[in-house]
Formats: C-alpha cells, sequence, structure tokens
C-alpha cells in the first residue's frame, strides 16, 4: 500500500515538473481580436497586425462582394454565348470559380474575413514568408472553423504568383497589402491575375509618393513625385501609372475601378485585362506634369493622344499622334516663375462611379456588417461626385496663402467658379479641395476680385515679389461671388462622415512586423513622435567656483584699467 502511494506521488510529482517546464508561449500572452466576423489571436511576438487598418479591410469586402458577383455574371454570360454557339445550354454561374491571394498575410485577419464575410468564394490562399506568421494563420483559420475554404502558404509572394502565371492557374482577385511600397510585387501580380480579375493593392510609402525624394519615388515606381498641395490624388496616379507599366509589358493593361486615399496609405483597385490593341491607347492615359515653384500651378502634358480618322469601311476609325511641346513657356504666365517637371502620372479617371455607386448601395443595406461603414458612406459619396475628367485640384487656405490673403469662404469659392460656367468638386483626399475644370486665370481673377474688398497689407507685398506680380495683373474676366445653393454638396448637407480625426494617440502605420494592441503598442511609434520639431537641449558647462569667478571679474577690472 505505502509502495503505491509513493509510486502515485512520484507520478504526480513528475507529472507536475512537466507542467512547469512546458513551454507556455502558446497559452501565454495570447490575444483575441474581433473584427467584422472574424476573431483571431495573436502573440506579443513578431506578428503585424495594424487596428487602424479595419477601415481597409472593411472597404476591401464591400468592394470584393460587388465585384464577385459581377465577375461571375460576366464569366457565365461568356460561358453561356461560346457553349450556346457549340449548341449547349448553360444557365448557371454557380460553375464559375473564384479564387483569391492574400499575398501577405501576416495573421491571415483579412483572408478569414474574406472566407466569412465575401460570399460565392471557392478558395483564398492566405501565403506569408514568415514560417511563425504561418502557423499563427493556421491556428486562427481552425479557430474560426473556415479550413475548407483558406489553404496556408509559405512561400515568397513573388514565386508564389509567378507560379500561378498560367492562365489556367490564375487568381480571380490578387490582394496586395505591404508595409511600404509595392512595386517589387507588381511584375508577379499582373501576370497572374484572371482576365478581367481584381488586383487590390495598398501603398505606406506616403513620403516618397508625396515629393519628399522624387530620385527615390522614381527609382519604386518609374514617375518623378512633386512637391504639391494634391500630392494625395498624385500619389495615387503615380501608383496606377506603375502598375499600368507593368501590367503593358505582357499585353495587359489596367482599368481603375476605384482609388482611394486614406488616412496614411493609398489603396487602388483596379480590373486587368489583356489586349495589346488596348495597350496602345497607354500613352493617351499618361501624362507629365509642370509645376510652378511661384504659384503652384499645374499643366499636364499628355504622351500620346488619339484624333479621328475615319474610312469609308470604319467611319469611327481613330488615329494615334504626338502631341506638340511644351504646354508651357519658359515662365509661368500668372507669376513669372519657371516650372519643374514631374511624372509621369495616370491622368485618366481613377474611378469607375457606376461601380462606386453599387458598392455604396451594398454598404447602406449591410452597415450592420461593418465596423466602418459610416465612413465608408461618406468617402464613397465624395468620390461619386468628384469630377472625373480633371486630375489633380488645388487647396483653397494654399491659393489664398500664396498672396497673404484672408482665405474666402469655400461656397463662395465653389459658387464662384460656378457662376463662371466651370464644374467644381472636392476630392476625398483632401478636406479643403478645390477639383475644377476651370482654367487657372479664373481661379487667379477669382482670387483678385476678392483681393479688392479684402486687401492685402502693401508691406507683405513688398517682401514677396511673385504675391505682388500676381496680384497685379488685370481682372480679364467677370467674377461673380455671389453664392449658389448648388454649390454645397449633398454629402456635405447630409452631414456625411467625410474626415475623420485620428481615432487613438500614436496612430499611423506602426512598425514593421510587430504587434500593435495590447500595453505595449506603438513603442516604436511614441518614442518617434515629433522626433524633427524636438529642441535639442544644450549641454550645460560645469558650473563655476567662486574663486573662478572672483579671477574673471578681477581678470576684466584689470583689463579696463589698462
Amino acid at each position: 500500500m505505502f509502495s503505491k502511494c509513493m509510486n502515485s506521488f512520484r507520478y504526480f510529482e513528475g507529472y507536475v515538473k512537466r507542467i512547469m517546464n512546458m513551454d507556455t508561449s502558446n497559452i501565454i500572452g495570447k490575444q483575441s481580436i474581433i473584427e467584422g466576423q472574424a476573431e483571431i489571436r495573436v502573440s506579443s511576438e513578431k506578428v503585424f497586425y495594424n487596428p487602424v487598418q479595419e477601415f481597409n479591410r472593411d472597404l476591401s469586402i464591400a468592394v470584393l462582394s460587388v465585384f464577385i458577383n459581377d465577375y461571375r455574371k460576366e464569366k457565365a454570360f461568356k460561358k453561356c454565348e461560346k457553349l450556346k454557339s457549340e449548341g449547349i445550354d448553360f444557365e448557371d454561374s454557380h460553375d464559375i470559380p473564384v479564387t483569391i491571394l492574400e499575398a501577405l498575410s501576416a495573421t491571415g485577419l483579412r483572408s478569414i474575413r474574406y472566407a466569412k464575410e465575401v460570399s460565392n468564394v471557392t478558395k483564398i490562399i492566405a501565403n506569408d514568408l514568415s514560417e511563425q506568421a504561418v502557423e499563427t494563420i493556421k491556428d486562427n483559420i481552425v479557430y474560426n472553423s473556415v479550413d475548407n475554404v483558406i489553404e496556408t502558404s509559405h512561400d515568397d509572394a513573388c514565386m508564389l504568383m509567378y507560379k500561378h502565371k498560367h492562365h489556367s492557374k490564375r487568381f480571380t482577385a490578387i490582394d496586395l497589402d505591404p508595409y511600404g511600397c509595392p512595386s517589387i510585387f507588381l511584375d508577379s501580380a499582373v501576370q497572374s491575375v484572371q482576365d478581367g480579375g481584381l488586383l487590390l493593392v495598398t501603398a505606406t510609402d506616403m513620403a516618397v509618393l508625396a515629393g519628399n525624394s522624387p530620385e527615390t519615388c522614381y527609382v519604386k515606381y518609374g514617375a518623378i513625385s512633386l512637391k504639391t498641395k494634391c500630392c494625395h490624388e498624385m500619389a495615387l496616379r503615380i501608383l496606377l501609372q506603375s502598375i499600368e507599366h507593368h501590367a503593358n509589358r505582357y499585353s495587359r493593361f489596367i482599368e481603375p475601378i476605384l482609388s482611394i486615399s486614406a488616412d496614411f496609405y493609398i489603396r487602388v483597385f483596379v480590373k486587368i485585362y489583356s489586349g495589346a490593341f488596348h495597350c496602345k491607347k497607354t500613352t493617351s492615359k499618361l501624362s507629365m506634369v509642370y509645376q510652378c515653384v511661384g504659384c503652384d500651378n499645374l499643366t499636364l502634358q499628355p504622351l500620346g493622344a488619339f484624333k479621328p480618322n475615319p474610312t469609308e469601311k470604319n467611319p469611327d476609325q481613330v488615329k494615334s499622334f504626338l502631341p506638340s511641346v511644351p504646354p508651357v513657356g519658359e515662365f509661368c504666365v500668372h507669376c513669372n516663375q519657371r516650372h519643374h517637371l514631374g511624372g509621369p502620372i495616370w491622368s485618366a479617371p481613377i474611378h469607375n462611379v457606376d461601380f462606386v455607386s453599387r458598392v455604396l448601395n451594398h454598404v447602406e443595406e449591410n452597415s450592420h456588417k461593418f465596423g466602418t461603414a459610416k465612413r465608408i458612406q461618406g468617402i464613397l459619396s465624395m468620390v461619386q461626385e468628384e469630377l472625373q475628367d480633371t486630375p489633380l485640384y488645388y487647396i483653397l487656405d494654399k491659393l489664398f496663402g500664396r498672396v497673404h490673403l484672408e482665405t474666402m469662404p469655400m461656397l463662395r469659392m465653389r459658387s464662384a467658379i460656378l457662376n463662371a460656367g466651370y464644374q467644381v468638386s472636392f476630392s476625398h483626399a483632401a478636406k479643403l479641395s478645390i477639383k475644377t475644370n476651370a482654367p487657372a486665370h479664373i481661379i487667379w481673377d477669382i482670387i483678385r476680385t476678392w483681393e479688392k474688398t479684402h486687401p492685402v497689407k502693401a508691406s507683405k507685398l513688398e517682401s514677396d515679389a511673385t504675391a505682388k506680380y500676381i496680384l497685379s495683373q488685370d481682372i480679364k474676366n467677370t467674377v461673380d461671388l455671389t453664392e449658389r445653393t448648388d454649390a454645397n454638396p449633398s454629402s456635405r448637407r447630409n452631414g456625411a462622415l467625410r474626415f475623420q480625426f485620428n481615432p487613438t494617440r500614436y496612430w499611423g502605420p506602426g512598425s514593421r512586423a510587430s504587434i500593435n494592441v495590447g500595453e505595449e503598442k506603438m513603442s516604436k511609434a511614441v518614442k518617434n513622435q515629433n522626433k524633427k520639431s524636438k529642441k535639442q537641449e544644450k549641454r550645460e558647462h560645469s558650473p563655476r567656483s567662486e574663486d573662478d569667478g572672483a579671477r574673471k571679474k578681477q581678470y576684466v577690472v584689470e583689463e579696463s584699467v589698462d
């Protein structure tokens, strides 16, 4: 009896030791994150998750939901037409497979949300180069019971996409959401997406795209960025031309359906099509940008254009030609300053308004499914109102600040443009934006008219030759500053959430490959807050003794006597 008790005690003691020596990293330090219909568990180790990107993921789910419905109908129609020509009936779109690749998955949250919240998805591949991240993805897939839809992959993202170049292996949609620049993934991505498929691309290196480093932008995106007030839309157009450039190499081209600048990043949704003939139209969709260094006026120079060339057989035939250059003189006609040259940028429309309307309707009908539904509705409402054929925009306070004037109210400025017979809209990318097809001289005439009743101080003009030159020009057009009711867009009248404040402290893109939740979140971001504006404290000298002070005083007295 005693021996049995001793054996039981030794067994229990050994069991306790094994428990104490177990690796509890999978139990301790796990944090649960709920977003949408997904719940993931991540450890405090180097697995990337950024809660700020919830808007990005919500918008992507809404876009994919509408796109997949369109894609299946389009493919089913083409398949039906093909089979009917062969005498076979086909009316079912359920046989159209839909595969999605998330090339850089990290925690797998985005893939899990796609599997749970996007209908009619056949398969999703969640890939990551980090072995630890892939293990986290596997755990989260099982935890969310979506292992029948999601397949994990531990591979280099580019190599994985290159393996799916063949048309039978291509993906319906590819999501690229890297930390920083996406350009290294674009060559493989444009080859491995289906004809008519969707490419979702994020870029967070906004400093490069916004003109802080033009030479780096050229290396990464093949375009010179300019430090201009409309830098956020210009960043979108630089990214779009880069995707188009990669696609053209393989006789493919893009159709942007939605392009968003939000928070600290840009996000574009583009369809990819094949067709060598359509690739020849690319030059008419790209432009160089002349930026005046004085008044910041922007002038676009298309790389190519088309003109009518009718024939008897084809009266609608067109012919390409090279436009004459340059569109500006040596000096700006508005301020007499020189120009910088940037680009090329995508100068064709960056949204498909019909598609955006359907996405907006989908979000309004399913607002309970999206945590950021109000913001999505606000931004898409603004996108609908944007002038589609007018690239770039002005910033109201910067225009008047350039000539040291009190800023005109936005509604009065918009009314003046409408009264002059031109169109005007906001841009979703900037709160005080003025997107208009009015030529620059109309804008400056409006500003000069405002200056008549709100004169600038003479001292400010004397120290600023450029402002003095602009205001000294004659007003050549009739300007009517009477306010109009239609100058206030519906999104503004309805109080849509168009621009929001930062939701948390130290809010931003986060650190590379680290978790941004919990007690220690954003420690690196906290450290770098306002690092450039902090004043460097001067090193204090050692305190002087009383004898040193007396000697210095005596020396000064003796020197004065001599």
